[in-house]
């Protein structure tokens, strides 16, 4: 079978966006994660069905605004890095078209680097979001394993698998995966995510491999020039990541795919036609491995994870090259089963050993294909892994911890702590997060309201002052009813801190403020009340 387009299975009109904080956002999902009313086929034309429900991921990004507009090409049963095991085509390399796009998550991020979506959903066993990241010029985001629900994902490794993103911005990607994750009661691999995670701090310490091995020329050269950039994060040190790559090993080659036979295995038997050959030779063997060969694994693995455990208390995050090669489709045809063992390198160990992990661009290959790097950090310090890759991109750091199911506010007026709408927040479990101040380009003026509020306008540089507020964080389904109570001339925007980040806050149309009392010398709402009473 083959399709127009290998990148898209099937193709969704757009329908209204929902408000909330991802209003408007265009999202591709991978076809192995259901979409209510969407034929979800995994890559097997014959295994397709139609769930009446969204994935649990799904419909979190729905809910907060996201619009889907297609299913995406993969790697049939998510099993593969390279993109080309597809009865719908293999999907090529937006940079060089002779080159693979990697997978197995393959379309939906080849779909955000052409343009098509603004956020790509992926799964990511073995690599399957990071490698085509790396390859598309992409930011890919693999959470801690069990923050994101894998209901309504058709299992590749139960237990292993990750549902992520792919986006053009981290800020973008973290804020969408921010809204997916949460403990998911009817999800037996879903996972609490502790109270206070750890936070990146001032300074960290980055780790890199003392053996860099698995690059061609054009990848080692790239990795010479991305490891003293690194530097910007903090001391750099060389670390042992030898049981990391041993790990790594064991997904495909040991008794960890007699998953991929429990969870397709007997559906291939019965439907020989239409297998991508290589996928059924890999799972199809699965189903003779002997039960103590996994139990040996197992053992083996945990005596890897105790050799790695010295590492994380030397340094807070590992880097690595994402990805070693830029095959070719020729290359892949040639060698199907050895390219992708290369490919999955410096992926494939980091859910085996439970770690969270972010996939950034770090420039260019010398034969034109985007570059990049893994940050690597234990569970749960995703906070961690998306800091210090913000700070690699030069994007804003999230002001609110990932994987906390909630977003961010900033007040400057009558929700402000003891002012007469704060309750508006409290009763909807917002919290404050600390007192913060605009950047020097807003006007505050006083509008004539019932209880009085303020209206902050943003104006030309020059013509501004900062603005005192204060920062809260409230869950995403509470800033979603927030936005619908919001009174005109009130709407909620985007506001410019004074420490250089973005944060949605209470703005002002300017219209409303003709007749209103410029009160921006006061600095701030609390302030100019002040200076009022008698």
């Amino acid at each position: 079978m083959s399709s127009r387009d290998p990148v898209w299975i099937t193709r969704i009109a757009p329908g209204p966006s929902r408000p909330g904080p991802l209003a408007g956002v265009t999202l591709a999902v991978k076809d192995n994660i259901d979409v209510a009313g969407v034929p979800t086929t995994a890559g097997h034309p014959a295994f397709a069905y139609t769930p009446s429900h969204s994935a649990v991921a799904v419909q979190r990004l729905v809910d907060a605004g996201a619009v889907v507009v297609g299913k995406t090409n993969l790697d049939q049963f998510a099993t593969g890095l390279v993109g080309t095991r597809s009865p719908y085509g293999a999907c090529r390399n937006p940079f060089d078209a002779e080159r693979i796009a990697g997978g197995s998550s393959s379309g939906s991020a080849v779909a955000v680097a052409r343009g098509e979506a603004d956020l790509g959903l992926t799964t990511d066993t073995a690599g399957s979001g990071r490698v085509p990241a790396a390859l598309c010029g992409l930011v890919g985001l693999k959470p801690t394993r069990g923050l994101v629900s894998t209901r309504g994902v058709v299992p590749a490794v139960a237990g292993l698998d990750c549902v992520g993103v792919v986006a053009r911005r981290l800020s973008l990607a973290t804020a969408a995966l921010d809204t997916a994750a949460g403990f998911d009661t009817d999800d037996p691999w879903s996972r609490h995510a502790p109270r206070h995670p750890p936070q990146p701090g001032k300074t960290l310490r980055v780790g890199i491999p003392r053996a860099v091995d698995g690059l061609d020329a054009a990848a080692a050269d790239a990795w010479r020039h991305a490891v003293p950039v690194l530097s910007a994060l903090g001391p750099v040190e060389e670390v042992d990541l030898a049981p990391y790559v041993e790990a790594g090993a064991l997904l495909y080659g040991g008794g960890f795919v007699a998953a991929r036979w429990h969870a397709v295995g007997p559906f291939l038997a019965e439907h020989p036609d239409g297998a991508d050959p290589v996928v059924a030779s890999i799972i199809s063997a699965a189903g003779d491995l002997p039960a103590h060969r996994l139990v040996a694994d197992i053992e083996h693995l945990q005596a890897l994870r105790r050799r790695l455990e010295p590492v994380w208390s030397d340094v807070d995050v590992v880097v690595v090259p994402t990805v070693g090669r830029a095959p070719t489709l020729v290359e892949v045809e040639r060698d199907p089963v050895g390219v992708n063992a290369a490919l999955g390198r410096w992926t494939a160990g980091a859910n085996l050993l439970d770690l969270c992990a972010v996939a950034v661009p770090c420039g260019r290959r010398t034969d034109g294909v985007p570059f990049g790097v893994t940050l690597l950090a234990p569970a749960f310090a995703d906070a961690v892994v998306i800091g210090a890759a913000a700070r690699l991109l030069g994007e804003p750091e999230p002001p609110v911890p990932f994987g906390s199911g909630r977003g961010a506010l900033v007040v400057v007026g009558a929700h402000l702590t003891g002012q007469p709408l704060n309750r508006q927040l409290t009763t909807r479990g917002g919290r404050w997060v600390r007192d913060v101040t605009t950047a020097p380009c807003y006007r505050l003026f006083a509008l004539a309201t019932d209880p009085p509020k303020p209206g902050l306008v943003r104006v030309a540089e020059g013509r501004g002052a900062p603005i005192a507020g204060e920062l809260w964080s409230l869950p995403v389904a509470a800033l979603g009813e927030l936005l619908l109570e919001v009174p005109r001339p009130l709407a909620i925007g985007t506001i410019a801190l004074d420490d250089g980040t973005d944060a949605h806050g209470f703005l002002c149309e300017a219209w409303a403020t003709e007749d209103a009392a410029d009160i921006t010398e006061h600095r701030g709402w609390l302030a100019y009340l002040a200076a009022r009473r008698p």
